[in-house]
């Protein structure tokens, strides 16, 4: 089984090294543009990582996925929340996408029954929290395929302590956002908490994905362990 290519890890490791020191980026006084490059770089490269592993349609679903997402970052910053959460979206439905075509063959009771859980329980407890009532519909609306694609993540064959997890992680980063909104408005650790959440589960997403794939494709090989927005 071939073994990732220099520059694959040369990729991912500038990946990691964008998306963590990113959370220090508010201690340096840069242009904006620069800190906007800076958030989008992380994600944006481990789109480019999927990329270079992709061999089959699967693997350039979920290049597509983090690319969207690279796409959210920059946009949260240059045109606002909605715009933003739009790119997020079209992420969300391609992920759901890819996570269907691997579903588990079969599931645990318990397995299915918290899948069900996390759609009603991401859109109620994002509707509840911005104080900003007039926006609440519209991010119950997204949080229903934020919810979908964590709920499809957890029934697919990809391994659920990092796929799984860390769309879980980018369900309670983006409630976060909300309740920046709200009840956590002036809490200053919920910046940090945000971006943490958010890399490390598209990390998470985008190894196992890759791992899994590079197991069934024998022209691939196995992705790096996993590392144990602002």
């Amino acid at each position: 089984m071939d073994r990732p290519s220099l520059l694959s890890k040369l990729i991912l490791a500038l990946a990691i090294l964008a998306g963590v020191s990113f959370l220090a980026a508010n201690r340096f006084a840069l242009p904006e543009a620069a800190t906007i490059v800076w958030k989008g770089s992380g994600v944006a490269l481990l789109a480019l990582y999927a990329a270079t592993r992709a061999k089959t349609p699967d693997g350039w679903l979920l290049a597509v996925v983090m690319a969207l997402g690279a796409t959210g970052d920059v946009l949260l910053e240059t045109h606002g929340l909605v715009t933003g959460a739009v790119a997020f979206l079209a992420g969300h439905l391609v992920a759901i996408a890819l996570y269907l075509r691997n579903r588990r063959p079969a599931l645990e009771p318990s397995q299915r029954l918290l899948a069900i859980l996390i759609v009603p329980a991401t859109v109620i407890i994002a509707y509840l929290l911005p104080a900003d009532r007039a926006g609440a519909p519209g991010i119950a609306f997204y949080s229903t395929g934020l919810a979908l694609m964590a709920a499809a993540a957890w029934i697919s064959r990809f391994p659920r302590m990092s796929v799984g997890l860390g769309a879980l992680m980018f369900v309670a980063s983006d409630l976060l956002i909300f309740a920046r909104a709200g009840p956590l408005e002036h809490n200053p650790w919920v910046g940090f908490g945000v971006w943490a959440l958010y890399f490390a589960g598209q990390l998470r997403i985008c190894l196992g994905v890759v791992g899994t794939l590079a197991r069934r494709d024998p022209q691939a090989a196995p992705s790096p362990s996993v590392p144990a927005r602002a």
